[in-house]
């Protein structure tokens, strides 16, 4: 499994964009490659202030952007609606997916993500090869990457585009953005940013929008703070429960949980903390979700990275049913899980995990004293569907876990949120 480095300041952006001012698509995907203090001649240091100056601007306006619900087509809806900062930066409610639109009544179809600890996720690749634990040779993980549930974009600001524009979403258009910007309070602010005449042509200051908003959503200590329990407890300033612990060795363990193969929970190689994901594409046959509206026309489905929203790999039937490993850090602040977000507690979750294979009876259809075991992705694509443990194993066979072993794992996941204040 592979783990890419971390990028430790947001400003560090700047110092990857000088000759471009951010508008060239530096992202948080590059790293940074500057050179130690101390080594820039006087008009070089001069030069990194100002754009260090800009990006902290960028920042700034980008935030207000990310609060201001009048870039919305309703006015009624911000990006931290759905991405509650007091949740971290994930839906403040419970329901499967979010309503938007311009009538705020429009339903999407999946489940809406944390916005926290994307800063390590690699451009979106069919084949990402890494070195094995040895690091003797290379490993094709296999799809990989991307920023989005089907992986389709590789940047801040074009993750940025989908909700702003998006009929059930924030409904929107670059034009309506930008006029809203143009009359919001920071439109000074914005200016000073991007020059005077950034308002001249809608296209040029759409596209300075949304590299706001990725400035902000790098923000170190809103965005990947690590301040949870068990960042505290690989410092060795805190230390686990009973029931933690044995959580924490089931996580991990091969022939238990197996959570570590694809949430990674080990540090990476170079000592930054784990991400909680490999960042691969992957399916597990999650039950379908009949509460969503999209899913009562029987002939729709949700294909992930070959469709419907994905578009450049249509067709290719080995990537149809796969979706991105989310990470873990602050699972336990969300209330809807999965892509479709079938399920609302993580109990539930880890007991799919560990009961789909041994008694699909519980979250598959039974018609007619048959089982409809993965319901939500044509046959034709079932040979895409993970069967690594716990994923092993026959119907009427134990499963991998019993319930106490399910709520130590639960109880560790628990771990993992964000705002732990160490004992002093």
């Amino acid at each position: 499994m592979h783990m890419p480095s971390i990028v430790s300041l947001s400003l560090s952006l700047a110092a990857l964009c000088v000759s471009s001012i951010i508008l060239s698509g530096c992202d948080s995907h590059a790293a940074s490659t500057a050179p130690q203090a101390g080594s820039y001649s006087a008009s070089e240091a001069k030069s990194r202030a100002q754009v260090f100056a800009q990006v902290k601007l960028m920042t700034s306006v980008g935030e207000k952007m990310f609060m201001d619900p009048s870039l919305s087509g309703s006015g009624k809806l911000a990006c931290a609606s759905c991405h509650s900062p007091s949740h971290a930066f994930g839906p403040p409610n419970g329901l499967s997916v979010q309503l938007g639109g311009s009538d705020m009544h429009r339903p999407g179809f999946r489940a809406v993500p944390s916005l926290r600890y994307l800063q390590s996720v690699p451009q979106f690749t069919q084949h990402f090869h890494d070195s094995d634990d040895e690091g003797d040779e290379s490993v094709d993980a296999g799809p990989t990457g991307g920023l989005t549930w089907d992986g389709r974009v590789d940047h801040g600001a074009d993750q940025a585009r989908i909700p702003l524009t998006s009929s059930f979403e924030m409904g929107s258009t670059p034009a309506q953005v930008v006029a809203a910007v143009k009359a919001a309070p920071y439109a000074g602010e914005f200016r000073e940013a991007f020059g005077a005449q950034v308002f001249d042509q809608d296209d040029k200051a759409f596209d300075a929008i949304l590299r706001s908003l990725e400035a902000f959503e790098q923000t170190p200590q809103k965005f990947y703070p690590y301040t949870s329990k068990f960042d505290a407890f690989l410092a060795g300033k805190a230390k686990l429960n009973e029931a933690e612990l044995r959580g924490l060795e089931l996580f991990n363990d091969e022939k238990k949980g197996n959570c570590a193969a694809c949430h990674i929970s080990q540090r990476a190689k170079d000592g930054s903390p784990p991400q909680f994901s490999d960042f691969g594409l992957i399916a597990v046959g999650v039950p379908r979700n009949r509460a969503l509206p999209v899913n009562r026309d029987p002939k729709f489905f949700d294909l992930g990275a070959c469709g419907p929203e994905r578009k450049d790999l249509k067709g290719q039937s080995e990537y149809c049913g796969i979706f991105r490993t989310p990470s873990l850090r602050n699972v336990a602040t969300r209330k809807a899980f999965f892509h479709n977000g079938i399920y609302h507690s993580l109990d539930e979750v880890v007991r799919f995990y560990v009961q789909r294979d041994t008694n699909p009876e519980k979250f598959y259809p039974v018609i007619h004293g048959k089982v409809q075991k993965f319901d939500d992705l044509p046959k034709r694509y079932w040979s895409n569907i993970n069967t690594e443990a716990p994923f092993d194993r026959k119907p009427g066979e134990q499963p991998a876990m019993n319930e106490a072993e399910i709520k130590d794992v639960v109880a560790f996941l628990n771990t993992l949120t964000d705002g732990y204040e160490v004992a002093r």
